[in-house]
């Protein structure tokens, strides 16, 4: 048993689960702002950055690492609600391509202020568990404390965060908000408040994601840590479903163990590539994604 789960194929989907996790919690982030607005916000990763400096960089303070953790998640949370206010809220009703205008600009600044505050050089954050890899009879399997920590609670964020949307009246009332403000409004749903709200539970789940990053072996915190774990998020979203955060899971395992699997058996620079294969056929065969329902027009 140990040889196999030390094998090159299981250390192929121990890799690619453990990527995927932090893929599918990024494709959350963007669901809900989706789910609760309409608005895809592409500054969530330089967003939850900077909100991983000001908790984080607090353990050089001797802040004990948890306290520094929940610091940058309520860090987000409260800066998504402030974000939603002042850059989003005017933009409501406009053309659908100014908020992508905005956080755009927004994700810019952002990384210019993170590097004019904090510097560009990467620090490194302590992990909360050993990153060193199990072994069975001599075999390396490659999963660690730390690791087996990131999945479990990925998975426990992502569940809860499934669970409000799909199961809860304030699930539905984030959902009736951003799909019909007006009629929302008539049934006494605080559309304002709520919409407020999607934002904040987004900035919060994005900036725990930015920790885990960080604290990943290989990985240090830096302006542009997340940039490219934003991409593949972005496209976990696309392909299971903007509208699904079921969909953003699966699409997160899906696109880290095809990246994992690429950088494995072809090169490196395919990765990314692959990834937008995966996206393009599935968007062939599902245009709004594969956990989205198709609606049906009647003429």
């Amino acid at each position: 048993m140990g040889g196999f789960l030390a094998s090159r194929f299981m250390s192929d989907v121990f890799n690619g689960v453990a990527n995927g996790i932090i893929f599918s919690l990024i494709a959350l982030s963007l669901v809900v702002v989706w789910q609760s607005t309409n608005v895809l916000n592409f500054a969530q990763g330089a967003m939850a950055t900077f909100a991983t400096y000001i908790g984080m960089t607090q353990v050089e303070h001797g802040i004990n690492i948890w306290l520094c953790m929940v610091i940058s998640v309520v860090v987000g949370f409260i800066f998504g609600g402030l974000t939603e206010r002042v850059l989003i809220r005017p933009l409501y009703g406009k053309p659908d391509i100014n908020p992508i205008v905005v956080m755009v600009g927004f994700l810019g600044f952002l990384q210019f202020l993170a590097a004019a505050i904090w510097g560009n050089i990467p620090r490194i954050l302590p992990s909360p568990f050993s990153q060193v890899f199990y072994t069975s009879k001599g075999h390396t399997i490659f999963l660690s404390p730390f690791v087996v920590f990131q999945i479990l609670t990925a998975v426990t964020v992502m569940m809860i965060v499934a669970l409000v949307f799909r199961f809860t009246t304030l699930g539905l009332k984030l959902r009736a908000a951003a799909l019909a403000p007006e009629v929302a409004r008539l049934l006494g749903v605080r559309v304002d408040r709520l919409l407020t709200f999607g934002w904040m539970i987004s900035s919060a789940v994005g900036s725990f994601t930015a920790i885990l990053v960080a604290m990943q072996n290989g990985s240090a915190l830096s302006p542009s840590v997340m940039g490219s774990v934003f991409i593949f998020g972005f496209i976990a979203a696309a392909v299971g479903g903007l509208d699904s955060p079921i969909g953003a899971v699966v699409g997160g395992l899906l696109i880290g163990l095809v990246e994992q699997f690429t950088l494995d058996y072809w090169q490196a620079n395919m990765a990314p590539v692959m990834a937008l294969v995966v996206l393009i056929v599935v968007l062939m065969i599902r245009p709004r994604g594969l956990f989205t329902k198709n609606t049906q027009r009647r003429v």
